[in-house]
């Protein structure tokens, strides 16, 4: 049996039906990961000796009558979300060995739905990057061309669930570190609207855009995820007491006649021309599904970037502050308080890390802060009426989720700008808070995946989830499988 190739709802369904029990499912997955991550180094750990426990575990509750909502599905953690007793690095010299003493929250909801964690998945350092290039340890390849990105930060979680290692895993998502890497590597990736998923325990880059997420094979696979992790917590403040929906159930809502806005700010310069015709294939499949396409405007597009990179990179310096050397993490000695700070700092952080630190600490500065901080808070709230105005007239807003199929290896990373541009779709996204879906809607010339994102008011992942779910089940990407 090719358990690698099964979406994560199969792979629960023979568990249930006792055709394989948990500790066999793991161990072939993990025989897989041994045989073939080497190529793809998608794992920064993997977590065997867990793993098999935590199977085991799962087979005891089943004959037990248990029937938690994933129990016994083996899944990836992106490594900047704390697994008590498992290193949690953030890909960065300066987490190297920090483990943490306690459950991120959705951890904790997943342990509670019978998952069984095969490991943690490499990110670009403190899941600052588009590439997955930026981890202190290695890059992550990409399994459908090993000489390709597979996105970022979340790249190896996305390309673990692509190469068949797990049918599912968690992910980060900051401006696009979720849909990016699932559009490069043929994935379904959400990012949840802000609010909805607890994200204590996750390890914070930039506090009010940072989102927990599932990446999955199927967008039915995403939603069971969501269902777990999804909640009030009062472990996050900033989590949104609001009642989880069924998601599951309400994958097959009735979406003839809904209306879907077309941005046309989204289809100008840099949009590569094989993007471009899959969208639009995309929105043909839309139209015999019987929904109506429309032109709709965020007019403020053009200044997300900027906006995001002084707003992200000011949280980044004020959260990153806490590396010192002094509470935790690494610590490299020197002859005085100031020198030995100089020094933890300059040898822990890369130089993607750095960049963003410099650049959010004088945004942050006095005499700056109102010509840059507070001028792009200002703009993020006119992103955000944009989306606000669009909702009014469309029920959902389409395009692609990356400007261009997944570039080669080490073509970007000496240029940052190139690189930040590849995040142009999904910033707007995280500055508005809301919710946005990335599927696959086709593969180019070379056999590129490409991702098509599907974006929505705050909390419709419901609608937005029925939605790609119809999609999918007309177009059957998912069925197509990278040879790792």
């Amino acid at each position: 049996m090719d358990w690698h190739k099964l979406p994560l709802t199969e792979q629960l369904a023979k568990l249930k039906a006792g055709e394989v029990s948990s500790v066999e499912l793991a161990k072939a997955l993990l025989s897989f990961i041994e045989e073939k991550d080497q190529k793809i180094k998608a794992f920064i750990k993997v977590t065997k000796e867990e793993a098999l426990k935590q199977a085991e575990e799962a087979d005891e509750r089943r004959r037990k009558g248990d029937n938690a909502p994933l129990l016994g599905v083996p899944l990836a953690i992106k490594d900047n979300i704390c697994i008590k007793g498992v290193e949690t690095t953030c890909a960065s010299k300066m987490l190297e060995n920090f483990v943490p003493p306690f459950d991120a929250t959705v951890i904790t909801k997943l342990k509670e739905a019978g998952a069984v964690f095969l490991g943690k998945t490499n990110l670009d350092e403190f899941a600052m990057g588009s590439s997955t290039e930026n981890s202190a340890f290695f890059p992550t390849h990409n399994p459908w061309d090993v000489e390709r990105v597979p996105g970022g930060s979340s790249g190896g979680s996305a390309a673990a669930v692509a190469a068949g290692f797990c049918a599912g895993a968690l992910g980060s998502d900051t401006g696009g570190s979720i849909r990016q890497p699932a559009s490069f590597c043929g994935v379904v990736g959400l990012k949840p609207t802000y609010g909805r998923v607890s994200r204590y325990g996750l390890v914070a880059f930039a506090s009010s855009l940072d989102q927990i997420g599932p990446i999955t094979r199927t967008v039915k696979d995403t939603a069971l995820i969501l269902q777990v992790i999804a909640g009030k917590d009062p472990m996050d403040s900033t989590s949104v007491p609001k009642e989880v929906p069924n998601y599951l159930e309400e994958l097959n809502m009735d979406i003839s006649g809904a209306k879907i806005g077309v941005p046309e700010e989204y289809f100008g310069e840099g949009l590569s021309d094989e993007v471009r015709e899959k969208i639009e294939d995309a929105l043909k499949v839309f139209e015999k599904l019987g929904c109506q396409i429309k032109k709709v405007s965020l007019p403020h597009t053009p200044y997300a970037v900027a906006a995001y990179y002084i707003i992200a990179p000011a949280e980044a310096s004020s959260n990153l502050a806490r590396y010192d050397g002094v509470k935790y993490g690494l610590r490299v000695e020197g002859k005085d308080l100031i020198d030995m700070y100089k020094k933890t700092r300059s040898q822990g952080f890369g130089p993607e890390v750095k960049r963003r630190i410099m650049i959010g600490t004088y945004a942050l500065s006095a005499g700056y802060y109102d010509a840059y901080y507070k001028k792009a808070s200002q703009v993020r709230t006119l992103i955000s009426q944009d989306f606000a105005n669009a909702f009014e007239e469309v029920d959902f807003i389409v395009g692609p989720a990356a400007p261009t199929p997944a570039f080669k290896i080490g073509e970007r990373i000496s240029d940052p700008l190139q690189m930040y541009l590849s995040d142009i779709y999904t910033i707007s996204v995280n500055l508005a808070g809301i919710v946005a879906l990335s599927l696959p809607c086709g593969f180019t010339s070379q056999g590129l995946p490409v991702g098509m994102q599907i974006m929505g008011p705050h909390f419709s992942e419901t609608k937005v989830l029925a939605l790609g779910h119809k999609f999918e089940e007309e177009t059957k990407f998912y069925e197509k499988y990278p040879e790792v």
